[in-house]
């Protein structure tokens, strides 16, 4: 069973912006495939498929390491997603 969560990422502008925050992604435990929706200069949208549930600090600083902020979770079944 594969668990899917969306992410908001704010800064990205181009295709390396896409490849950084894809890698730092894909370097976690348990992820299968991470899709990016990218929005120049305004908040992209990054979908993650995973193998068990991600921590939302996790992807957070994998997303923080490539260079990027993340916003509020898009995910209703995120544990540590804000209410």
């Amino acid at each position: 069973m594969t668990t899917t969560s969306t992410y908001l990422v704010d800064g990205m502008t181009c295709g390396h912006c896409v490849s950084a925050v894809t890698a730092e992604i894909m370097a976690l435990s348990s992820v299968v495939t991470v899709d990016v929706a990218l929005v120049p200069e305004a908040v992209s949208t990054v979908t993650v498929v995973s193998e068990a549930p991600l921590g939302r600090a996790a992807v957070a600083e994998a997303i923080a390491e490539a260079g990027y902020g993340l916003r509020e979770s898009k995910s209703p079944d995120d544990p540590e997603s804000p209410t």
